[in-house]
């Protein structure tokens, strides 16, 4: 059977000036692997008839299945039909439910209806007509040089809504049973890129099915682990014994898959070993604590804390000694455990967490912009102080503090377990 791969255009000047994300493609591109289906390229392309039609035409050239979100408005600037029209010289019809249901809307709200309005009753002849029940334009099949086209509004509610009742029926038929395509992503914390994919670098080499693919993301480093399979439980098998293969070289840093964080597997081994934590922060400003109050349930292990910006609220509502900012100065370690110490003790917590350093973009107490230090004390005695010189904007630096703190924490935590 052949491999049927698949391009999304998206029509809108909007997302090429950055207004708004293309989140349509994404999420198409997600739900079309289930089908077996590849997709090879996303298009943006802006409202203008000519760069429209060199888009389509394009994707007509390398894709079997060509799937348009937008353009399928009334205005001016919606122009998806026309340049359809240019290419593939289909006549445009008014499809007539779709016209007395635009005519009702307007009637219903008491509204004159402007002429423009027609243009979204338009279908091309003999396609097949996707009824839009969450909006006014109705989305099109259209086959055209052994080609598919679907044609969706650029609305999000509207465009899964097609997809879900109509679009995705068809290409269950269109792709019979063709192989779907799973992927994982596994989660590490504490290891670089070029150091994760340096420990797996064989199984790299060697990969065929499944795919294995190290990325770099704002929380960490990921592995994107991808199979193909008749079934979807054959894809998991497939994907679990590579998992076991990658974990079993870089296990220490890995703390969840897919669309799990630091921060929930933080408070489930909180809850699990009967203890808290709070924190005292300078530098991070709050982020750290909120990271952590995000997750259903935190309320049972992190009380509270506090933010502590300035050297005498560090003295006078943390109790930090005045003479240990006097020798060391507030972006040091002393300072960061001093800070740990103090809001384990006000918040009566097991685990007493302190965040000290310099945001930028200038240069604090002879310090470098990026320079910090993240502490963890227990009420057993524990101490550890982490230093830390990250590059980046202010609140780059801030983020990456934040990120810090949570590996600390969770690796402490992986001990006690």
């Amino acid at each position: 059977m052949k491999q049927l791969n698949a391009e999304i255009v998206a029509v809108g000047t909007e997302l090429l000036l950055g207004q708004i994300a293309n989140t349509n493609a994404q999420w198409l591109s997600e739900q079309l692997a289930k089908y077996g289906i590849n997709v090879f390229y996303h298009t943006v392309v802006g409202d203008n008839l000519n760069r429209v039609k060199q888009a389509f035409s394009l994707a007509e050239d390398r894709a079997d299945i060509i799937i348009v979100t937008g353009g399928l408005g009334p205005t001016e600037d919606d122009m998806t039909r026309e340049a359809f029209q240019l290419i593939s010289q289909m006549e445009l019809e008014i499809h007539e439910p779709t016209m007395k249901k635009i005519q009702a809307f307007y009637a219903n709200q008491q509204r004159q209806m402007t002429p423009n309005n027609k243009k979204q009753a338009r279908v091309f002849k003999g396609c097949q007509v996707l009824d839009n029940r969450a909006g006014m334009a109705p989305g099109m099949i259209v086959s055209h040089r052994d080609k598919t086209w679907i044609f969706l509004p650029g609305v999000p509610s509207e465009m899964k809504h097609l997809v879900n009742r109509q679009v995705f029926p068809y290409l269950k038929r269109l792709t019979g049973n063709q192989d779907i395509i799973k992927s994982t992503v596994l989660k590490f914390t504490g290891i670089g890129e070029s150091q994760l994919e340096h420990e797996i670098a064989d199984l790299i080499r060697s990969q065929t099915n499944p795919t294995i693919a190290p990325l770099a993301q704002h929380n960490g480093v990921v592995i994107r682990v991808t199979a193909k399979a008749e079934t979807e439980e054959k894809a998991s098998d497939l994907i679990k014994n590579v998992k076991e293969s990658i974990l079993k070289r870089v296990g220490d840093y890995f703390y969840g898959v897919d669309q799990e964080t630091m921060e929930a597997q933080i408070i489930t081994q909180l809850v699990k070993q009967n203890q808290t934590v709070s924190a005292a922060e300078s530098l991070t400003g709050g982020m750290f604590t909120d990271k952590l109050i995000s997750v259903e349930g935190a309320s049972a292990v992190c009380p509270g804390g506090m933010i502590t910006y300035d050297a005498k609220i560090k003295q006078r509502l943390l109790g930090v000694p005045e003479e240990l900012i006097k020798e060391y100065g507030t972006v040091s370690q002393e300072c960061a455990l001093a800070m740990a110490k103090k809001v384990l003790s006000k918040m009566h917590t097991s685990i007493g967490m302190g965040f000290t350093g310099v945001a930028g973009p200038g240069e604090l107490e002879g310090k470098p912009a990026g320079t910090g230090y993240v502490a963890l004390c227990t009420n057993d005695g524990y101490e550890q102080v982490e230093p830390f010189l990250f590059s980046g904007s202010r609140n780059t630096v801030r983020r990456r503090a934040t990120l810090k703190g949570l590996e600390i924490l969770f690796k402490y935590l992986k001990s006690e377990d």
